[in-house]
């Protein structure tokens, strides 16, 4: 049986990108939500809950970036001059985020501060940027020639303004369950607030998103099944998904309404997964909207091959070590322990 090496690719890719916006998105909020601590205890305290994850989460960037340029050049070549500035922006901001990250524990008063507001800041803008580049890939790149035929501001959209601010929230919500898994006392009892808080504007910017991208581009209205301003049944096998998204937010609310610790977590990495399949059903099988399908911008099947050679061996290591470190730093985070 000869294998579907486009096909395998464009689902490694897919699952690296979704593990990274779960795994990095929470404790990009974690930073986000840095500003609401009551104290630079508290502050402590959330790094704490991330220090020994938060640089690992950021290999499946690497991975889904990686990925994108070996397996499918021609997207990869689209792609980056479409989405230059904001990218970079992130690219900045999560330096500057890391390099926070370690000044934090060696600064004095002001520079604790400084530091403090970097962490900070880079987090928002790190988010803010990969909601840009969100909103502006489902809007579409223009392509003419196999070549990017746009604007260098084309993603700087109301649109893509809204996703990014969606982002933020979800981002923001995916930080508060965690700090509701993680911690105890006082500060769990913030993480609880600022979850509501959170889940409340996520459920209100993801059904605005929702909406506003049907009106985005009539391709995804008609996958929807909305066209020429009928609806029909087609969509019916795709209905599962949004379902997926209201129990996920079903189960945050019922969570932090029984004072569950893991479960509002659990409930928000099914609404960030409805989300996810909901956008790749929108514009699959295309990886530059909506103008070249995945196997066209696919690299030669024997360099596919000999990458997947590579990722076969590396994969289970890296997702071993990941669930290893998760599970040697299990439990909560204390205000007496310091930086892992």
């Amino acid at each position: 049986m000869t294998l579907d090496l486009p096909l395998i690719w464009a689902g490694l890719i897919a699952v690296a990108v979704l593990l990274y916006v779960l795994l990095d998105g929470f404790d990009l909020g974690v930073g986000i939500l840095f500003p609401f601590a009551r104290s630079p205890k508290d502050r402590d305290v959330m790094m704490d809950s991330i220090a020994p994850v938060w640089d690992g989460n950021e290999t499946w960037l690497v991975l889904g970036g990686g990925g994108l340029l070996a397996a499918f050049p021609l997207a990869y070549g689209i792609l980056a001059p479409a989405f230059y500035l904001p990218l970079i922006l992130m690219l900045l901001a999560l330096i500057l985020r890391g390099v926070a990250f370690e000044f934090r524990l060696h600064g004095r008063k002001r520079g604790k501060a400084f530091w403090t507001a970097a962490f900070a800041g880079g987090s928002l803008m790190a988010t803010i940027a990969q909601g840009l580049v969100l909103g502006g890939f489902i809007q579409g790149v223009a392509v003419a020639d196999g070549r990017f035929a746009g604007q260098p501001f084309d993603w700087l959209t109301p649109y893509s303004l809204l996703v990014a601010a969606g982002l933020v929230a979800g981002y923001a919500l995916l930080g508060g369950c965690w700090l509701v898994w993680k911690t105890a006392d006082e500060l769990h009892g913030d993480a609880r607030r600022w979850t509501w808080i959170a889940g409340v504007a996520t459920a209100a910017l993801l059904g605005a998103v929702s909406l506003a991208t049907l009106a985005v581009h009539p391709r995804v209205a008609a996958r929807w099944g909305f066209q020429d301003g009928a609806f029909t049944w087609e969509v019916l096998p795709f209905l599962p998904i949004p379902i997926l998204g209201a129990a996920g937010l079903l189960i945050v609310v019922e969570g932090l309404r029984r004072r569950e610790h893991g479960m509002p977590f659990a409930g928000t990495a099914l609404v960030f997964l409805s989300g996810y399949l909901g956008l790749a059903v929108s514009f699959f099988p295309a990886i530059v909207p909506y103008e070249i399908d995945f196997r066209q911008a696919a690299n030669a099947d024997n360099a596919l091959a000999l990458m997947l050679v590579g990722v076969a061996i590396m994969l289970p290591l890296i997702l071993g070590y990941t669930a290893w470190v998760y599970w040697l730093f299990r439990g909560k985070v204390g205000g007496d322990e310091g930086y892992h």
